[in-house]
């Protein structure tokens, strides 16, 4: 007998219940952990996912994360050790070629029975700082996938409740940071079991049948919900495209990346035919576990903002369906095995911001200026003095595009990340580094507009012993762009120098690996800055002052960007900048 529809009211409360389960998860996994990337940027990603890896709830924190996990679900059951589930097992997974969205971010997934039969999953995934990989912490300029360190294809860490010791021994023998490696897992591990638990207690209250029909209607609701903003996109084909600086190895080739959004009715199609070919390097991109997922993010965030909407959608499945992604095999967002695709996550950034730009002139207020697009994943480490290594992961802010009605924001993760910063102070009590600089940028100006782009940051951080620094980063030569008459940002920047004799700066490329580092180098990575929104003559003349007096803007940027003249006293010269805003055809 089928089931009847739930009520509205208690299919909200399932809803709230799923959620906090899964916000639940995601806190035990980060206030476990041990290593920084975790422990305090939460670049992680939890949820529950039923019997066929179709999404039923998620954690509210890296898209990148929580969206691969069901393409790591299909990807387990092509590899699952024995080829069976059972109760107490517990999978270890991360082959990029089977779903995962790169090989440091470790799956942990465990099957959900109830009543002696298999539901579902509890699974999770984290960045760990280091699995043997050919440098320290993150890869970039590598031959094949297998460079990248260890690679598990559906391994089970328990099989049935009992540790395989073998493979708990294998990860830490191969790791250059072995206890922190096994004690995230270990977080992982009782996020996992948690989220088990907890929907257990949900079936027991609700019974299974009722529970599923509840899951099974918000999923419907949100792909009903997503489908309906679509429609109201008119159907055409709309194009962007950029470029990136280079593939970590061949230095001043630029790769291009081709963004067509398909809408036909009530569904998407992105197309990245035309992008560049896959990279003989790491700089490549997992189709399942990392292209796809960039595109249902870009989309959510376009056309499910919370912030916009009466009623939250809740992040389920239904998000997904209407969306599909093309990328030929052999390219870069679609590598063909062995190929390496560790470094992944700066072309899956420069793919939202082509979306936002190929839809900008259909949806002009909701999208936004270009954004810099460019995560900077810095990986530093050295070797103690008892010889074993130390590594520190660093994910450092970028800034915003200008939006329809206000300023890009500063400093802040884009587009696809969502992790935080690292304190400056738990990087002094644990590790031998020092920052000597941590504030906006203050050598360039943000794209100029009615609302001005958001700010780069600056970070140097300085290591006080010898080791090596691999860093990924993106736009050192493509501009943010500027929207509706706004003006380009300004690209980004890497430079290393000694402490001691400043003077003598080395100028890097955006990516390079396993860079050997004197003690008292500092590395200081300067994020590119958001393009403008809207004609910056329309900016009012006080808000102009105000980012003058702020240090947001230079005396000079403000008379030759924006027209508005200031004396001596930093006040509008009113009559002169009329003439100005004039001259320049305002």
């Amino acid at each position: 007998m089928k089931q009847k529809k739930v009520d509205p009211i208690t299919m909200q409360v399932i809803s709230g219940a799923l959620d906090t389960i899964a916000e639940e998860m995601g806190h035990v996994l980060y206030r476990m952990s041990f290593s920084s990337i975790i422990r305090e940027s939460q670049d992680l990603g939890a949820g529950l996912f039923d019997k066929d890896y179709q999404t039923i709830c998620e954690s509210e924190s890296t898209p990148m994360h929580i969206g691969s996990i069901p393409a790591y679900l299909r990807g387990v059951e092509k590899t699952l050790q024995d080829g069976e589930w059972y109760e107490g097992d517990v999978v270890v997974h991360n082959h990029p070629y089977y779903g995962s969205s790169h090989t440091p971010d470790l799956a942990i997934i465990i099957p959900i029975f109830y009543k002696g039969r298999l539901v579902g999953f509890s699974a999770n995934t984290a960045h760990h700082i280091d699995i043997g990989a050919a440098t320290p912490g993150l890869i970039i300029d590598v031959a094949d996938v297998y460079a990248e360190g260890m690679l598990f294809s559906g391994l089970k860490l328990y099989e049935k409740g009992k540790k395989n010791e073998g493979l708990a021994k294998m990860i830490t023998a191969n790791s250059r940071a072995s206890v922190q490696l096994m004690r995230d897992i270990e977080a992982q591990i009782a996020s996992a079991q948690l989220g088990v638990n907890r929907f257990q207690q949900l079936l027991d209250k609700y019974g299974e049948e009722f529970t599923f029909t509840a899951i099974y209607q918000l999923m419907d609701y949100s792909e009903k919900m997503l489908r309906s903003k679509i429609a109201e996109i008119p159907d055409g084909e709309y194009r962007a495209e950029g470029f990136l600086d280079d593939d970590g190895r061949n230095r001043d080739v630029q790769l291009p990346v081709v963004v067509t959004v398909k809408i036909k009715g009530d569904s998407v199609t992105v197309d990245l035919t035309g992008s560049a070919d896959q990279t003989p390097t790491a700089y490549n991109v997992p189709f399942e576990g990392s292209c796809k997922v960039a595109a249902f993010a870009a989309f959510r965030k376009l056309l499910l903002d919370a912030s916009k909407l009466e009623v939250p959608i809740p992040s389920n499945e239904g998000s997904f369906r209407p969306i599909d992604v093309v990328a030929p095999e052999g390219s870069i967002f679609n590598p063909i095995f062995p190929a390496a695709a560790e470094a992944r996550f700066t072309q899956c950034n420069m793919m939202i911001d082509l979306i936002i730009r190929a839809l900008a002139p259909v949806l002009p207020d909701q999208t936004i200026a270009g954004s810099s697009a460019a995560i900077s994943f810095a990986s530093y480490a050295g070797v103690k003095e008892d010889g074993n290594y130390w590594v520190f992961l660093e994910v450092n802010e970028g800034a915003y595009g200008g939006r329809p009605h206000s300023d890009g924001p500063d400093a802040i993760d884009n587009l696809m990340a969502n992790t935080r910063n690292n304190p400056i102070e738990d990087l002094g009590m644990h590790l031998p580094m020092i920052c000597d600089r941590y504030e906006l940028r203050d050598d360039v100006m943000p794209g100029a507009g009615k609302y001005r782009g958001g700010i780069g940051v600056v970070k140097a951080q300085r290591v006080l012993t010898p080791g090596f620094i691999t860093h990924e980063s993106e736009r050192h030569t493509h501009v943010p762009w500027g929207a509706f008459g706004g003006s380009e940002g300004a690209v980004g920047k890497c430079d290393i120098y000694n402490y001691h004799s400043k003077e003598n700066v080395k100028s890097m490329y955006s990516k390079f690996s396993g860079y050997a580092t004197k003690s008292n180098d500092v590395m200081a990575f300067y994020a590119p800055c958001g393009g403008g929104y809207g004609n910056p003559l329309e900016r009012p003349p006080e808000q102009v002052r105000e980012d003058v007096l702020d240090d947001f803007c230079t005396v000079q940027h403000a008379h030759e960007a924006y027209g508005v003249v200031l004396d001596q006293n930093l006040e509008i010269d009113r009559m002169a900048t009329a003439a100005r805003r004039s001259e320049m055809g305002g």
